[in-house]
Order: C-alpha cells, then sequence, then structure tokens
C-alpha cells in the first residue's frame, strides 16, 4: 500500500503522576518521507529523537496526550529542530505540571496536519486524559493511538484526569469504526489491528478499568 514511510524509535525514562513513578518505554513515531516528517510523542530523549530526523524537516511534533512521558522533550526538541508542538488544549493542566514556562500550539477533532502529500487526521480521544488524541491516515490504514488503544484493549484510567466509561465511548465510536485492517500503532508496545480489538469490546466493559 503507498503511502508515507512510518518509522519507529523507542526511547526510555519515568512517567509520573499522583506521586508516583513508573519506568516506561515510549514509542516515538515519524510520518513522512525523504524530505518531511511529523513526529508523533517526543518521549524521554530528543537527541535520540533528532538523529532519527536526520535533516528533514519537521511539520510538527504532535502530542497524543499530556502525560509527561509522552511530552517530556517537546519543548526541547521543537527547539532543536524549529518545528510546532500540537496538543489538545484539554491537556493544557497535564502540560503544565511538566512545562509550566512553555507553550504549545492548539490541535483540535478534525484538524489536519498535511505531511508528504498527505495528511493526519486528529481525533479528539479522551478518556485516558481530556485531551487525548488519535491519528489517523486513511490511504496507509494507519493510527498513531497514544494511550487511547492498545493492543488487549483500552489505556489506563485509574489515574487523575482519566475515566473509563469516556474512553470505552471514544474507542467504540470513533476508532472501532475504522476498517478491520488499520493497524493501531500505539504509545507503548507492539502494534495490533481494529479487527484484532473489536470483537473484545464487551470483554473490557464487564473488566472495568
Amino acid at each position: 500500500m503507498s503511502g508515507p514511510r512510518i518509522e519507529r524509535v523507542v526511547t526510555s525514562g519515568v512517567f509520573e503522576l499522583d506521586g508516583g513513578s513508573w519506568e516506561v518505554d515510549n514509542n516515538v513515531w515519524l510520518v513522512g518521507d525523504d524530505r518531511e516528517v511529523v513526529v508523533v510523542d517526543a518521549a524521554h530523549d530528543d537527541a535520540v529523537i533528532a538523529e532519527a530526523v536526520g535533516g528533514r524537516h519537521v511539520v510538527a511534533i504532535v502530542c497524543t496526550h499530556g502525560h509527561n512521558d509522552h511530552i517530556s522533550v517537546a519543548p526541547q526538541l521543537g527547539d532543536r529542530l524549529h518545528a510546532p508542538v500540537l496538543l489538545h488544549p484539554a491537556d493544557r493542566e497535564l502540560w503544565e505540571m511538566t512545562h509550566p514556562e512553555r507553550t504549545f500550539v492548539d490541535t483540535a477533532d478534525g484538524a489536519r496536519i498535511e505531511v508528504a502529500g498527505t495528511a493526519l487526521e486528529v481525533l479528539h480521544t479522551p478518556g485516558h486524559s481530556p485531551g487525548s488524541i488519535c491519528l489517523h491516515l486513511p490511504e496507509s490504514r494507519a493510527l498513531f493511538s497514544g494511550d487511547t488503544l492498545f493492543a488487549g484493549g483500552p489505556g489506563a484510567t485509574g489515574r487523575s484526569f482519566s475515566h473509563f466509561p469516556t474512553i470505552i465511548t471514544s474507542i467504540r465510536d470513533r476508532l472501532l469504526t475504522l476498517d478491520g485492517d488499520t493497524v493501531v500503532h500505539t504509545g507503548h508496545g507492539d502494534a495490533t489491528t481494529i479487527g484484532a480489538e473489536a470483537p473484545h469490546l464487551g470483554e473490557w466493559l464487564r473488566r472495568g478499568h
């Protein structure tokens, strides 16, 4: 299938919220071609991400949500690569916990981020956090889900700013309606597909968060 190239960079660091901290590996996604890319989530190590970008123009650094592990080096990377940092404004409070002196560019449901002759479509999918988004690349049947959907179910909703019924609504109404062969590129861990996850909605509801 034609479309932009999708590259994964894995970085490691600490996720902190509600007084706890956890060692995590994050997926950082580069979407584009030999000339330009979009960076999805700027996690932990701006030097490693910048090395993967190489000499390409960075259209935008898009944060799928405001948890610190997904935005930890976003301002630094933006400065380094002369790129805007995009985040849904509903996660402003989370952003300011990590970067109280820095700003970001608001993005919104339905926005289109053009790169490499195509566009990533922003889907607002609250639940894991109020401003969580996913990025849909229809021509490649690809979805960048952040921490909204993983192989095996929804992202965590047991901490502050999260809500299980809301994430279920987001997944059911915004994600499971996509083509079943859409590949879900997650914020942590391995990829899955919409078709692999859709049959398990009832199990997730019974399991709860």
